[in-house]
């Protein structure tokens, strides 16, 4: 069996995802391909594996790709336009919708409404992480078509804690942020704790792994300004398009420095960066984003401060950084969280349940 993912750009937590499920479905009998419109740095993650792919927004690229392959079922990721031009192209096999974010709720809510013709139109059902405000706009513009959800696959059996002591020499408590330099992101949120927490730790460091190549020359601009308004240039570490296997050992060395991974998210569809922490036993405090609801067990697996309350992250960041015992136990718990909720093989089984219920494969 033949499958085909889809998305705009190889960047980020979908990039995450779509390679890893290409590489695990194989356990169960599926060759999955990847198709993105336009490049973007996480090609350098595919460049040495055998997934194939194809980066083009070449009308005659996508038609000889579809022509060529024949795939069982396309899964479409968040580009409703997209399902269009592949029935314009002749594909006449099964094509699946899959939202993963899409933004703010707001944003989800208007982008869904804008898709829902096309996907009414092309689509034989419609995908999604077990998160709230996907959930309920999925219920809202599609009650009729059959709608799933599953949990994402996390790979902690190849991306997990290691000890790497040369990652962080100085061994200096770090706090960790990871995202593009856009609103929903909310950057100047992890800023703002950030200059707290250094005035009570001062050896603190900052270190925020970004895509460059993603943000706007003002949304550059604007994090430079305030990072100097507020005094962070001597302890900020700004990493761009690291690859993702390397990002193990950051997220790790994280953890062993005492610090944690602050997410400020306004919305998330699922938060690949808190799992893929959590899988590095590497602490976590995030707002309250929805998707990462499905990990994040405040003050079990990790901890939530309100969005907009800087004083409340400071406070919750401190207890992270000077109650170690309580603050590995949460380390603890939340990396057997990954080992078995989100397994790669669950991940497998939910996928297979998903193509047999609506008659594309056979069951096994």
């Amino acid at each position: 069996m033949k499958l085909l993912f889809t998305y705009f750009v190889p960047s980020g937590g979908i990039e995450t995802l779509n390679r890893l499920r290409a590489r695990i479905l194989r356990r169960i009998g599926i060759e999955s391909h990847l198709f993105y419109l336009w490049d973007g740095a996480g090609v350098q993650n595919l460049i040495h594996t055998d997934i194939p792919y194809l980066v083009s927004n070449d009308d005659h690229h996508i038609a000889t790709m579809l022509a060529l392959h024949q795939y069982d079922a396309i899964i479409v990721t968040c580009d409703h336009f997209l399902l269009d031009r592949l029935r314009g192209h002749g594909y006449k096999g099964p094509i699946l919708y899959e939202a993963q974010g899409l933004g703010t709720r707001e944003q989800a809510l208007s982008t869904l409404r804008e898709a829902s013709p096309y996907i009414r139109k092309h689509a034989q059902a419609v995908l999604g992480p077990q998160t709230s405000h996907l959930i309920a706009a999925y219920t809202g513009y599609f009650p009729d078509l059959p709608r799933f959800y599953m949990h994402n696959p996390v790979n902690i059996e190849q991306f997990h804690y290691r000890t790497l002591p040369q990652a962080n020499p100085d061994g200096a408590p770090v706090l960790a942020w990871i995202g593009r330099l856009e609103s929903n992101k909310n950057v100047s949120l992890c800023l703002r704790i950030a200059a707290h927490l250094a005035r009570a730790v001062p050896n603190l460091q900052l270190w925020m792994f970004v895509d460059l190549s993603l943000s706007e020359p003002d949304q550059r601009q604007s994090f430079e300004k305030l990072v100097h308004e507020l005094n962070l240039s001597n302890r900020l570490k700004l990493l761009s398009n690291i690859p993702h296997h390397q990002m193990a050992d950051y997220l790790s060395a994280v953890g062993d420095s005492g610090g944690f991974l602050l997410s400020t998210s306004g919305t998330e569809g699922f938060g690949y960066a808190i799992a893929e922490a959590m899988s590095c036993r590497c602490p976590v405090l995030s707002t309250d984003s929805d998707g990462v609801r499905t990990f994040i067990e405040h003050g079990r697996t990790g901890l939530f401060f309100r969005t907009g309350k800087v004083e409340e992250g400071v406070l919750y960041g401190l207890q992270l950084l000077n109650d170690r015992e309580a603050t590995n136990r949460m380390r603890d718990a939340a990396y057997s969280l990954m080992k078995t909720a989100f397994s790669p093989n669950r991940y497998c089984a939910d996928l297979n349940n998903v193509l047999v219920a609506l008659g594309i494969r056979p069951p096994l």
